[in-house]
């Protein structure tokens, strides 16, 4: 894969504003509408787009430059992007190809679809690691059955509408070009309804609020976002528009994630370290709460790394997990008893330290 800055043509220190011009330049460049049937090009509007997606966001923009696109495993689009197709460009910066084109695109792309939503879930971090399905509550405009979505009063039908003669755009002159807009009267419909539906209004749409079951998927991250196809607002006439769920993750004081690995912290004695143990430890098994034991070896230095490969973080969209990554911390005691500190001064002596005196009263008598 190439470099997301290399298919955008930007450096590394470029602003929003510069990707959103190298963007808008390379979408008109290979637009499918400029270059129809050419495959080639279509597969560079993908890249650009793809690239552009990714950049923007500033969570995903940040994993990149770390890792690269090691970063970006079980990120939204798995690392390259999430547009697989043309359509799915379309429908999600459908605005900026209303400019350039005047909103060919959109009548290009057939009946017209209802507006995405926009829905925040809270997981925990075991729910996130493991996958979990949530039932959430949404109200959403959807198709109205008195009248079959056609806004019109039973027994009625709506009319062609008179201002685009039922095409749902109109073509007016700006400067030297022909542009080709949506119909203000019928507002892209290419009908208007003159006795409308009581229940609806004329919309063909009425709220309704509902109970759907949200599936997500292990090893989600925070900030990722899942795509609910035609669970958004229903549009008269077309399809419905995409719920989108935003997934926040709460956090857990024994692990820190860093991409697909998982960090932990785990004190133990300077005697254990010197001497090397085994000390158990908290793992992502059985919902987070699960343990395990591992072996400390002699000489073990504060910060000294352990590695269980295969142990963190699954990934999205494919086998295998990343791994834990276990960080030592040495702990020194703060107060020591008279033994304690005795049987310290007799291995000083027998490695030659030179340490600080024990500290004795007027008589002699150790304080």
């Amino acid at each position: 894969m190439r470099d997301l800055y290399e298919v955008l043509g930007v450096d590394r220190q470029a602003s929003a504003s510069d990707l959103k011009k190298a963007y808008y330049r390379l979408a008109k460049k290979y637009h499918p509408d400029v270059n129809p049937g050419d495959k080639e090009a279509e597969e560079k509007f993908k890249e650009a787009a793809n690239a552009y997606q990714i950049l923007c966001d500033e969570d995903q923009r940040a994993r990149y430059d770390r890792y690269g696109f090691d970063g970006l495993r079980g990120g939204n689009g798995g690392g390259t992007g999430g547009f697989g197709s043309v359509e799915d460009i379309f429908s999600a910066f459908g605005d900026l190809f209303g400019d350039f084109f005047g909103g060919r695109s959109s009548a290009r792309r057939g009946p017209p679809r209802g507006a995405d939503l926009r829905l925040d879930l809270q997981l925990t971090f075991a729910e996130a690691v493991w996958g979990t399905t949530k039932e959430v509550k949404v109200t959403r405009q959807v198709a109205c059955a008195t009248c079959d979505a056609t806004g019109a009063r039973p027994g009625s039908a709506p009319e062609t509408c008179a201002t685009c003669k039922g095409k749902g755009q109109v073509v007016h002159a700006q400067g030297f070009f022909m542009v080709q807009t949506t119909c203000p009267q019928c507002r892209g419909a290419g009908k208007v309804v003159k006795d409308p539906c009581e229940d609806c209004r004329g919309r063909g749409t009425r709220p309704e609020t509902s109970t759907l079951s949200v599936t997500v998927p292990a090893g989600v991250d925070d900030g990722q976002t899942l795509r609910l196809a035609n669970k958004g607002e229903a549009a008269p006439g077309g399809t419905a528009g995409h719920l989108y769920v935003v997934l926040h993750v709460q956090g857990d004081e024994r692990f820190h994630r860093e991409g697909d690995d998982v960090l932990s912290e785990v004190p133990i004695s300077f005697v254990k370290a010197a001497l090397g143990g085994e000390i158990e430890i908290y793992t992502l098994d059985d919902d987070c709460k699960g343990t395990a034991k591992i072996e400390i070896k002699p000489g073990t230095q504060p910060g000294d790394v352990l590695v269980r490969r295969g142990e963190g973080i699954p990934r999205v969209g494919s086998s295998g997990r990343g791994d834990h990554v276990v960080q030592v911390k040495v702990e020194i005691p703060k107060k020591l008893s008279s033994k304690q500190e005795e049987l310290l001064r007799e291995l000083a002596a027998e490695l030659g330290e030179d340490v600080k005196p024990e500290k004795r009263g007027l008589f002699g008598r150790k304080k």
